[in-house]
């Protein structure tokens, strides 16, 4: 099928040769990721746990494209750089995002859904639908572990999503100074992976509504995982005395919550930055010693006796004092843990939550969890979950396919410009399809390595339960 236009692409001349471009290559692509994606979509079933979380209102006689198809072909765009859904009136007739949804590229009849059909499958879903996909994703989280972890460590974290029009439950919230929402992203801290994420309106959430949302995904890992020991870990919106309630109906459960400093708080760290004030010169001294730059800060930990009137129990509160010469920096966290020492709980427990902060640049940057420019709060709910089902799939390739390799601890972009953009030319026999790739490309070891595990992967049997 022929797509070329009559306009041409001048450039300037080479070696006395007049150079234009004409866009007639026939079938042709700049995209290898669909292929790719396809097997890892095929191995994680996301697709197929979508599909049965959204309803399908359409009546079946004006049904052209499957719901699953719809879901897969928005994931895979999203996941190749394509954000915006009006891209699919072009990239419909690609024939490498048609073999990635098992179409067979020099048929008539292949075109694949358009940016108008996506707009009406967002604008079609209701708020029972949105619900079943975020609990689908707790359950691809779930299916992703062979057997039971010992430690799931769950970090909470808000992320502003500016919105610049009359979208529904966007309100203006003054620390971000901008009318926006603010979804919550649930990530495992340990391993990176999207447990799920939530659209929510721009005001800063009540405990009472953080803890109903922590509460549903507790008691869906531990219908699977009653045995793993669960730790969540947030900043200081999260202390509060509601999620902390749930730490004393389940023995297996802790918490590491920053805490902000206030009247009473922060003079109890005032011994701890003592301590820290009188070791600060020393440490200077000791440096030009060695022949080292003096240091930039000097930091305590210490354990404070602090229990807040509206917290259920005492719990252990950590304090860190900071001495920097541009004053002092005191923080605090609390914690229900009882056997890690205050530098360890600190440093290495709750400072590890700002890896979180990567994983939401990754799917607001790179696969633009933010574009919910729609009107409707579901449709933007759902191109939330679009983003998210993007990094599902990205974190699956590069942590499972790609361990090992230059790409294993890149972000999505980096994959995408890397290993995704690649120029491919397809060509049809009479019981085969070759694609042919530049012969000058620098990815050849690593794209063979890929598609050879992907291939040799059993094919999955998805488990619909």
């Amino acid at each position: 099928m022929s797509h070329s236009t009559s306009e041409s692409l001048r450039f300037p001349p080479v070696a006395g040769l007049t150079i234009r471009g004409e866009f007639d290559g026939g079938l042709m692509s700049t995209d290898i990721g669909p292929l790719l994606l396809r097997e890892v979509d095929r191995q994680v079933g996301l697709t197929e746990r979508l599909t049965q979380a959204i309803e399908d209102r359409r009546h079946p006689s004006y049904v052209k494209h499957p719901l699953r198809d719809l879901l897969a072909q928005r994931l895979y765009q999203i996941a190749c750089g394509y954000e915006d859904a009006n891209d699919a009136d072009a990239l419909r007739h690609d024939p490498l995002f048609q073999l990635g949804l098992a179409r067979d590229p020099l048929s008539e009849a292949v075109a694949l859904a358009s940016g108008s059909t996506f707009s009406r499958l967002e604008n079609s879903v209701s708020t029972k639908d949105i619900y079943r996909v975020a609990k689908a994703f707790v359950d691809g989280f779930i299916a992703s572990y062979a057997s039971a972890p010992e430690v799931i460590v769950l970090d909470l974290d808000h992320s502003d999503d500016r919105t610049h029009g009359e979208q529904e439950r966007c309100v203006y919230n003054h620390h971000y100074r901008s009318h926006c929402y603010l979804p919550l992203f649930v990530f495992e801290g340990l391993s990176g992976k999207l447990i799920t994420a939530v659209l929510r309106p721009g005001k800063r959430p009540t405990g009472a509504e953080n803890a109903a949302l922590v509460k549903r995904i507790l008691k869906r890992l531990r219908q699977h995982r009653p045995e793993t020991h669960i730790v969540l870990r947030g900043d200081s919106p999260f202390a509060n005395p509601q999620l902390m309630q749930l730490k004393p109906v389940d023995a297996l459960l802790d918490f590491v919550f920053g805490v902000a400093g206030n009247r009473v708080l922060t003079p109890l760290a005032e011994p701890a930055l003592a301590r820290a004030r009188a070791l600060h010169p020393l440490s200077g001294i000791n440096a030009e010693r060695s022949g080292n730059p003096p240091p930039v800060h000097t930091r305590w930990y210490e354990e404070v006796d602090y229990a807040a009137a509206s917290w259920p129990e005492p719990f252990r509160v950590i304090v860190k004092a900071e001495v920097m010469s541009a004053g002092d920096n005191p923080r605090f966290v609390v914690t229900s843990l009882d056997l890690p020492t205050p530098e360890i709980v600190y440093q290495q427990l709750y400072c590890a939550r700002g890896q979180d902060e990567n994983y939401i640049k990754y799917a607001k940057q790179d696969l633009a969890s933010d574009r919910t420019s729609d009107h409707r709060f579901q449709a933007n709910a759902l191109r939330l979950y679009f983003a998210g089902g993007a990094y599902v799939l990205h974190h699956a390739l590069r942590t499972e396919t790609l361990r090992g390799t230059e790409l294993a601890q890149a972000q999505p972009a980096t994959v995408i410009g890397k290993l995704f953009k690649l120029a491919v030319r397809v060509l049809r026999y009479k019981d085969r399809l070759k694609l042919q790739l530049p012969r000058a490309c620098p990815v050849q070891a690593l794209l063979k390595r890929v598609t050879e595990i992907l291939y040799r992967l059993p094919k999955p049997v998805y488990n619909s339960g």
